[in-house]
């Protein structure tokens, strides 16, 4: 049978998703709470999207294969009392041999908060990016304007990045101001490794006055990583999770979608 499961995770403890010879990562922790549930000593999981040291995950989407039968609850609640307490299985479905987390997500989305104060944060510590400079709302959107649509992303391609191909289709680039913190949507139908970082360098650059919002254009057609700006910190970065094709029945978000500012 194969399993696909919806997984939250505060990244801020961890070394990424992807398993490292540390242990110390998310998908160590989950592939050790399960190996304990199912009396299996390994159970490798896939993933729908590999997420940096630092970044949090409201519905990292993976699947397995398992010869065990067990109610669909007791695959969230049994590994759930063998995870830490910043991991948590939200639910599992059965699916057919022929879903793939990754190769059948028609897009991803990841969400930045940001906030924006002279006093850097204290309780929202990891949770949530800072700037002390006051941002622009309008020269930010039109920034990012500039990237919806099918581009070649190299600028915001980091060096370390796998990725076959740096074109990528932007579908969404969302940006909403509620008090003092401010919220960044991104949605795509894959993204390179480190991409939504370094754009957020790029659009927080615009915001605060540095450059125009028509510089990004100059960034894009650059195709060179020295022409964007630094990489913007992990700090306050969510994988929202991908989106499937109705017919797989699974859900398109959790709770802690709504939770954040």
């Amino acid at each position: 049978m194969r399993l696909a499961l919806g997984i939250s995770y505060n990244g801020s403890a961890y070394q990424g998703w992807q398993s490292q010879t540390s242990g110390l990562t998310v998908q160590d922790k989950l592939e050790a709470a399960l190996g304990r549930f199912t009396h299996q000593k390994r159970l490798a999981v896939l993933c729908a999207g590999r997420t940096d040291a630092g970044v949090h995950g409201l519905m990292q989407v993976i699947h397995f294969d398992t010869v065990l039968s067990r109610d669909p609850n007791a695959w969230v609640r049994g590994p759930n009392s063998h995870l830490p307490r910043d991991i948590a299985v939200q639910w599992a479905h059965p699916v057919p041999d022929a879903f793939h987390c990754r190769a059948s997500a028609l897009s991803r989305r990841y969400v930045y908060v940001v906030l924006a104060s002279p006093v850097r944060p204290s309780v929202d510590a990891g949770r949530v990016g800072w700037v002390y400079q006051p941002l622009n709302l309008e020269a930010m959107r039109q920034a990012a304007r500039h990237l919806i649509g099918a581009h070649d992303f190299s600028s915001f391609r980091a060096s370390s990045c796998q990725a076959l191909s740096p074109v990528k289709n932007l579908l969404c680039a969302d940006i909403h101001q509620r008090g003092a913190y401010w919220r960044f949507e991104f949605e795509a139908n894959a993204f390179l490794h480190r991409m939504i970082r370094n754009i957020m360098g790029c659009l927080l650059a615009v915001g605060q006055g540095k450059y125009p919002p028509e510089w990004l254009l100059d960034v894009l057609a650059a195709r060179n990583r020295d022409a964007a700006a630094p990489t913007f910190a992990p700090d306050g970065l969510y994988f929202l999770g991908p989106r499937y094709d109705a017919h797989w029945g699974l859900p398109e978000r959790t709770a802690g979608y709504d939770s954040l500012p």
